[in-house]
């Protein structure tokens, strides 16, 4: 029996001792984050926002354009008329590189379906046949009517003379003969003069009709022509070096293999300058008043994290837009890379933390660390069991400075303690400071205001 006391006492001291070190433990870990220490240094305010890379530059490789000849006819717009026409169509993406391929000047890019164009051009053919075989047919009506029209001219040529022998050899004959014949034979050159100017007249129209018949021909021709330079184009070829990036419409989708193109927006792909890039950004439109073009930023990439590259801000947009996934008016920040990198390339995400302000050898603490009372007076409980009063200058989204009432590496609990209302206040001298700021503010914000 006493052993087994002995045991017991034995089982809990030990357990006594066990919760006697984790309680220190846990008292030493309590007190490591209950506090932070004032930091001196450098101080910085910024803005951090995602964004992806884009060539400052690209080249635009387009599908072909319908070109002003191959619209003209006697149709309106987008229909043959007699000279023809090409009806304005969507191209269809047959075939396309992969993104992010590399190509050379010349080589190949894409290709496009032909299958509607060619369909127009099979129509071209025949409508040019068509007229080919018009022109013919004009040229030989009017060489038969004017010649017939010439024979007409002829034989009243003979009859003007057999009434000029008739008349000469009535001189003898009583006078109502000879005025017969001086009557025949006026009649006769009439006839011959309005012949005459029958075929002058034949001759002009049916020249005008032969050029009319030419000129539909040559409508007909042109087409065809611009219809087979047209379709020699639908296969995309890269007019310079670069690498092959697709082009988004205008509902965020990349253009690819089967996709349609509005040939009032023919960009097929784009080949980016990689020597340049930019970081695109959208800032909220409570923070973009912060932004100036030259604010220095530090760009990570997401892809590339042991990779630090600095920029700068270019440009800041003056009118905001509604994202998706997002209620407030967002504000397009363009950030120019500083230096190449052959590793870069568009569409990778960025971290990018604009750089609004920065202060050298400043005290600063966490923001959580600062308190407030009724009086709105800022403080600071320190592990001396002090409540300081400070004087609080710029902050940023974890840090705030303070300007006075505290020394670099003061410990100072990040949340009050228990027995908070015991700490003696310090520094009620710079009360009349913090009160004076909060009124010169007032007052600022008041004029801003009016």
């Amino acid at each position: 029996m006493k052993r087994t006391f002995i045991i017991t006492g034995i089982v809990v001291g030990v357990a006594i001792i066990i919760m006697i070190l984790f309680n220190r433990l846990a008292s030493d870990n309590d007190s490591t984050n209950l506090f932070e220490e004032a930091k001196k240094g450098t101080f910085e305010i910024s803005i951090t926002a995602a964004g992806e890379l884009i060539a400052e530059n690209s080249l635009e490789v387009f599908a072909p354009a319908i070109g002003l000849s191959t619209n003209r006819g006697g149709g309106g717009p987008g229909q043959q008329g007699r000279g023809g026409g090409i009806r304005v169509m969507d191209f269809k993406i047959l075939d396309i590189v992969p993104e992010g391929t590399v190509v050379n000047k010349g080589d190949y890019i894409a290709q496009l379906d032909k299958t509607s164009y060619d369909n127009t051009l099979k129509d071209a053919l025949e409508n040019l046949t068509t007229l080919q075989t018009a022109v013919q047919m004009k040229i030989l009506d009017t060489t038969m009517t004017l010649t017939a029209l010439r024979d007409d001219i002829k034989n009243q040529r003979f009859i003007v003379e057999e009434a000029e022998i008739t008349l000469a050899q009535s001189k003898f004959e009583p006078p109502a003969t000879i005025r017969q014949a001086e009557m025949n034979l006026d009649k006769a050159q009439r006839g011959l003069e309005q012949l005459i100017k029958s075929y002058d007249l034949r001759v002009a129209q049916s020249l005008t009709d032969i050029r009319h018949e030419k000129m539909h021909l040559n409508q007909g021709q042109q087409l065809v022509n611009d219809l087979q330079e047209f379709l020699s184009k639908f296969t995309i070829t890269a007019p310079t070096e670069g690498m092959v990036i697709y082009k988004k419409d205008w509902s965020g989708n990349k253009r690819k293999a089967g996709s349609s193109i509005n040939p009032f927006d023919r960009v097929v792909v784009t080949l980016p300058d990689l020597s340049s890039m930019i970081s695109k950004i959208f800032v909220g439109e409570i923070e973009v008043s912060k932004v100036a073009t030259g604010q220095k930023v530090n760009i990570n990439v997401d892809a590339l994290p042991d990779k630090a590259l600095t920029g700068e801000v270019i440009s800041v947009a003056n009118i905001g837009e509604q994202l998706p996934n997002s209620d407030a008016k967002m504000f397009e920040v363009m950030i120019r890379v500083e230096g190449s990198d052959p590793v870069l390339r568009p569409s990778m995400t960025t971290g990018n933390k604009i750089i609004i302000k920065t202060f050298d050898n400043v005290v600063y603490i966490p923001t959580e660390c600062v308190q407030t009372g009724a009086d709105s007076i800022p403080y600071v409980l320190g592990k001396n069991k002090t409540r300081q009063i400070v004087v609080l200058g710029e902050a940023n989204e974890e840090n705030v400075i303070v300007e006075q009432g505290l020394e670099p590496s003061t410990s100072v609990y990040i949340a009050p303690p228990e027995n908070a209302e015991s700490f003696r206040t310090s520094g009620e001298d710079l009360i009349p400071i913090i009160r004076e700021r909060v009124k010169a503010k007032k007052v600022i914000s008041s004029n801003f205001q009016n």
